[in-house]
């Protein structure tokens, strides 16, 4: 095996600092992009709900309620009434577009997250690990083996499953110990977890936020029938039923528009849950397995 003149363990100590100091320079690097992009994603969501809303939800739901529909009872007895079940009826009021522009937001957060998962798991059919099954890895050999995967692009590096290959590397030749190494891609698996977790945090204010504008427009309904109260004790109850309508139009949009973010949510979480493991057990089966320690 092709090894260095270095003394031991002092190249992979320089490489674990330069490889710590590169991971802090990442990290603030990934919060401004993922800033930069949340920020767009609203805009964007805020522009194409209000447009949806003004052009086309808010005029069909006038023109619905605009028009009264002859209904006939057990008693045949005709009435004119408003169709208050139409869908344009029960998206029209602010609540529910609040709420839609949430849960598009939320989806666009997620969108972005299951790509760059998608991104990082297909590398898990790449070769990093050129190393024969009767071949052994010694500490000095590491930084012979870690070269291939210096010279992969920028963005290529940046990918958990090279990341992680060089951390069990440079561990295992700064402390020619392979259950260091082990603990090593333990950790940053546990980081990696940690920091895909801390990317949804925006994406589950979203999935308490549509809840609680939810019930500011059943707060607002209730009190708006109940201004019409008056009214209906003359006999004209169509205040109170506009007024109702608010708070069940709001409630409905809004648990709707959670449950979609929620489950995309969780369907991204296990997604990435299994990118995470399956890139441990490829470390453990394809390098860790393979490292070796000759006592002196």
């Amino acid at each position: 095996m092709a090894t260095e003149n270095n003394a031991p363990g002092s190249f992979d100590r320089a490489a674990v600092d330069k490889t710590t100091a590169e991971r802090r320079k990442d990290r603030a690097n990934w919060v401004l992009d993922d800033a930069i992009y949340s920020i767009a994603a609203l805009l964007l969501s805020l522009i194409v709900i209000h447009s949806i809303w003004t052009l086309v939800i808010r005029p069909r739901a006038e023109a619905v309620l605009s028009q009264r529909v002859t209904v006939t009872n057990s008693s045949n007895v005709k009435a004119q009434v408003i169709q208050l079940r139409s869908i344009y009826v029960i998206l029209k009021d602010h609540e529910q577009q609040l709420c839609v522009t949430l849960c598009m937001w939320a989806l666009l957060l997620l969108g972005r997250q299951w790509q760059e998962t998608r991104k990082s798991r297909a590398l898990l059919d790449r070769e990093y690990v050129k190393i024969a099954d009767a071949q052994v890895v010694l500490p000095e050999d590491a930084r012979v083996h870690s070269r291939p995967l210096e010279a992969l692009p920028k963005d290529e590096q940046q990918s958990f499953l090279p990341r992680l290959l060089m951390v069990a590397y440079n561990r295992f030749g700064a402390t020619r110990s392979v259950q260091d190494a082990a603990e090593a891609v333990r950790d940053e698996c546990e980081f990696e977890t940690s920091s895909m977790d801390t990317k949804l945090s925006m994406v589950r204010f979203t999935a308490w936020a549509i809840p609680a504008v939810g019930f500011v427009g059943t707060v607002r309904g209730i009190g708006a029938a109940l201004q019409e109260a008056q009214g209906a004790m003359g006999g004209d109850i169509s205040g109170v039923t506009m007024g109702l309508g608010i708070t069940f139009n709001a409630t409905l949009v809004a648990l709707v528009s959670c449950i979609i973010v929620m489950f995309w949510m969780h369907q991204l979480q296990q997604f990435q849950d299994r990118l995470v493991l399956d890139c441990r057990t490829y470390v453990d089966r394809q390098l860790l397995r393979k490292m070796r320690v000759v006592s002196k």
